[in-house]
């Protein structure tokens, strides 16, 4: 598989009716075919590398190809401009929340990209930029993050995060968690947010998914003795 024809007809080949269910009860609009993430890593696999695919295949608007190029993109190699219009254009929490952040977070712009996102008007945008910056505290060494603007995003989540739309204030709890995780220097403040933000209540549509609950997840990788060590890819 080499072309943009070739891909699609693979995508078309693998979708099925009832993971398209399970995609739209999960937000999915538009243009998909219910492509598994099993088989969306399988076809990654044969295009790995190909820059200018992956560019295609997000472009095109059907979201299993949008989520297969987070797959195979590489974010180092992306513009800014590019990166803004995959941000702009991923409406599906799974493109927003996953797809782009894989990517941004590559870029050598990454935390001014996070920081620009979570100022936007556009919800989804927003979601990318704390998964964004989540996805950077990750994968940082903690020596080279800008502590002293963490806390100060931490410290508008706790202030923000009632009021917020339903998928900021999921992702926004998921910062809390990224941080308390994986910045050590800064496990202590991440978890009085959490503590003060409490159980977060998302509306999830009537799925089985449910919101991390933050001091008991926190919690959970301090005894398992994780917190402050880093990913090398936040890609799952």
């Amino acid at each position: 598989m080499k072309t943009l024809p070739q891909v699609m007809k693979a995508l078309k080949s693998k979708g099925k009716e009832n993971t398209r269910k399970i995609f739209a009860k999960h937000g999915a609009d538009g243009d998909f075919y219910g492509v598994s993430v099993a088989d969306l890593k399988v076809i990654a696999k044969k295009i790995k590398g190909n820059q200018n695919l992956a560019l295609e295949l997000f472009d095109c608007g059907n979201l299993d190809a949008m989520y297969l190029a987070g797959l195979v993109a590489d974010g180092s190699q992306m513009t800014k401009p590019q990166l803004n219009g995959w941000a702009k254009k991923a409406s599906w929490q799974m493109i927003s929340e996953y797809t782009v952040p894989w990517v941004a977070v590559e870029h050598e712009d990454a935390v001014q990209l996070a920081w620009d996102w979570t100022e936007s008007s556009k919800e989804s945008v927003i979601t990318t930029g704390w998964c964004t910056y989540a996805g950077i505290v990750a994968v940082t060494p903690d020596d080279e993050l800008d502590l002293d603007e963490i806390v100060q995003l931490l410290d508008y989540v706790q202030d923000n995060i009632v009021d917020s739309d339903d998928r900021v204030r999921y992702t926004m709890n998921g910062f809390v968690i990224a941080v308390g995780g994986y910045v050590k220097p800064l496990l202590a403040r991440a978890k009085e947010v959490a503590k003060a933000n409490g159980l977060v209540k998302v509306d999830m549509n009537g799925t089985a998914c449910k919101v991390p609950h933050a001091p008991e997840y926190i919690a959970k990788m301090e005894k398992m003795g994780r917190v402050g060590k880093k990913r090398k890819t936040i890609r799952c």
